[in-house]
């Protein structure tokens, strides 16, 4: 079987041990476990398992009147703010039998301990039972890409000021909530891999990713994995943050990665938008907030027109992507019997307007199509926004800024930047906000690497700070992410001198992301300069990594590092300073899983995905595992 569709069943499987027990029970989730469940089934599916009701797992979580059965699912183990949310709902004393599903506890007593903490919250009389889950919660977003949304805020720390290099950082010089994120990441690749049969080799490009491959391989079950496994398989663990222009960048023409982007989240997601579905109802409203009408969303899951017209707004340039739109709405409309009337030429967004609306009086064709016409009114509502046009001035931009970049100093391009920093009263729809601004920075910082410090890159920084402490301080209610670097969540109590010292957090940020890969040889450049005949360009990390992989010369690679998992391997490495030893390569086996450790985009995933069908067409299968889910602006 295909890994794609093994992938697919393996997130479905997940949820077996739910969905065996969900009859006359209120199943309660948290947060990671329903962005999981979004993708691989929806919630309906606990419905049709006869679930009474499925809802949020909280410590304020009240239980439905008159039902004394819970099934409880969490994406990891039952620890921090997971116990809290179990306890209090198990607490409040109407639920007599609670079914516990969660992540298996390597350091813990196992399910019997469990068991008896949960009867304990419930009081006398309580009856509990508690399933480790095998396979780790996959949010199946693409046919190339799994999500793991339980590890969704981990990101590798910056190294700060002269950071420490690759060789003296370990999981025990890591803060306590980063080593628990790596050790339960561990568990949930080795859980995945084990039924996926997996040998792997384990590769690192990057001080953490060193640390989270060093530690699947010295994992004790992984170990004992690997004596039998026979499915071969390379995984290489990349740091985001080596290139962060990547994340926050507008890069390529990639529909998918626009509407992510453009369209409001999904309450409680961090991986779906969501559409406005006004325009199938007889409802008219010009309130683009409107909340009578349910949101639509990208994930369809048990849609396969919807799934195959999702895969093609992920892998197709955007023109291409929407005639592939026009394409699947004739073929809806002439099954069902609409009068269509196709037409040639440039499909403009009014055109599939006019399509879409000749579902909104037919019910039964309403039904059968509502999963392709809610990506069709996600990319109608994409090309309308306002936003896509800022998209298409972002990219422009960066492109002036990577030929100012090969010219400049860093305190010249910074004081070019300058005067279009704007307070609010100054701006037009085409400036830029101080979210965008913040975007900017990181890009420029990331792109253009390590820094030569000095009087006067100081004196430039500082010129940039006061007119964005000006631009924070000046906004008449502070948007959500500078109400979470300010610590402020009003106007009211937003003073110059908290601006002042979150600019000054960001600007030490700033100096962290462009020292990031002083330690890398290969790699130690994002930044193309150009020349005579070619102009200045990004060079994507992920592009780098990749070519050298499916080089065909096959050099012993120089930043993509190798963690042997035992003697032998120590072995292997220490005679080939004395004799010819093939040292393992990320290139040798047909399996190639990528773990970008702190998210990856859309055009990023594409882009390998054609990279490894041009370079290397043999390989099996070409895996992109998230742990952060899809990275956007910031």
């Amino acid at each position: 079987m295909a890994v794609p569709e093994l992938l697919r069943q393996l997130s479905r499987r997940a949820w077996e041990p739910a969905l065996a027990r969900a009859r006359r029970a209120a199943v309660l989730m948290d947060a990671p476990s329903a962005e999981a469940l979004h993708w691989a089934g929806g919630a309906g599916e606990l419905l049709a398992a006869g679930a009474l009701a499925v809802s949020a797992l909280s410590a304020e979580a009240a239980v439905p009147a008159g039902v004394a059965r819970v099934v409880l699912v969490v994406s990891g183990t039952l620890r921090g703010g997971a116990a809290t949310a179990v306890r209090g709902v198990l607490e409040q004393g109407a639920v007599r039998h609670c079914v516990l599903v969660c992540g298996d506890e390597a350091e813990g007593g196992g399910a019997a301990e469990l068991e008896e903490t949960l009867r304990r919250w419930m009081g006398e009389g309580g009856c509990a039972e508690v399933v480790l889950r095998g396979p780790p919660l996959l949010a199946p977003i693409s046919a190339e890409l799994c999500l793991l949304p339980a590890l969704a805020a981990l990101l590798p720390p910056l190294p700060g000021p002269g950071g420490p290099g690759p060789a003296e950082v370990g999981l025990g010089a890591l803060p306590a909530g980063l080593r628990a994120a790596v050790r339960s990441l561990v568990g949930d690749l080795d859980s995945l891999f084990t039924v996926l049969g997996l040998r792997e080799e384990s590769f690192a490009v990057g001080t953490f990713s060193r640390v989270v491959a060093a530690e699947l391989a010295s994992y004790t079950p992984a170990r004992n994995r690997r004596r039998t496994a026979t499915n071969k398989a390379s995984v290489i663990f990349v740091d985001r943050t080596l290139d962060l222009a990547g994340a926050v960048g507008h890069h390529g023409d990639n529909l998918a990665e626009k509407i992510l982007s453009v369209l409001p989240k999904l309450p409680g997601h961090k991986t779906d938008v969501m559409v406005n579905m006004v325009e199938l109802t007889a409802l008219q409203t010009s309130d683009e907030t409107c909340a009578v009408i349910a949101p639509g969303c990208l994930a369809q899951p048990n849609d396969p027109a919807a799934k195959a017209l999702w895969e093609s707004f992920m892998n197709l340039k955007q023109k291409e992507a929407v005639m592939e739109a026009r394409r699947h709405l004739v073929e809806a409309a002439s099954r069902e019997n609409l009068p269509i009337k196709m037409s040639m030429g440039r499909v403009t967004p009014e055109q599939l307007s006019s399509y879409i609306q000749l579902f909104r009086n037919n019910l039964k064709a309403l039904e059968n199509h509502c999963g392709l016409l809610q990506l069709v009114l996600a990319m109608v509502q994409t090309l309308k926004h306002p936003l896509t046009s800022k998209w298409d001035n972002f990219l422009a931009f960066e492109r002036l800024l990577l030929q100012t970049i090969g010219d400049s100093e860093m305190p010249s391009v910074l004081n070019q930047l300058l005067p279009m920093i704007k307070s609010y009263n100054e701006r037009t729809k085409d400036d830029y906000t101080c979210e965008d601004f913040l975007v900017l920075l990181i890009y420029i910082y990331s792109v253009f690497g390590e820094i030569k410090c000095g009087k006067e890159l100081d004196a430039a920084e500082e010129e940039v700070k006061k007119a964005l402490v000006k631009a924070i301080c000046d906004e008449p209610e502070p948007p959500p992410l500078l109400q979470k670097i300010t610590g402020c969540d009003s106007s009211l109590n937003l003073t110059s001198q908290k601006a002042t010292e979150a600019v000054d957090g960001i600007f030490w940020s700033l100096r962290d992301i462009a020292r990031v890969r002083m330690h890398m040889k290969q790699f130690n450049s994002i930044h193309n300069p150009g020349s005579n005949t070619h102009q200045a360009s990004y060079k994507p990390l992920l592009k780098q990594v990749v070519e050298e992989i499916c080089n065909p010369d096959r050099p012993d690679p120089v930043d993509i590092e190798h963690m042997s998992s035992g003697l032998t391997d120590l072995l292997k490495t220490g005679f080939s300073m004395f004799m010819k030893v093939n040292r393992p390569h990320p290139g040798d086996h047909p399996l190639l899983i990528i773990f970008m450790v702190g998210g990856v985009s859309v055009s990023e995933v594409k882009m390998v995905k054609d990279l490894v069908a041009t370079r290397k067409p043999g390989t099996q299968e070409n895996r992109y595992l998230d742990p952060a889910g899809y990275v956007s602006w910031l």
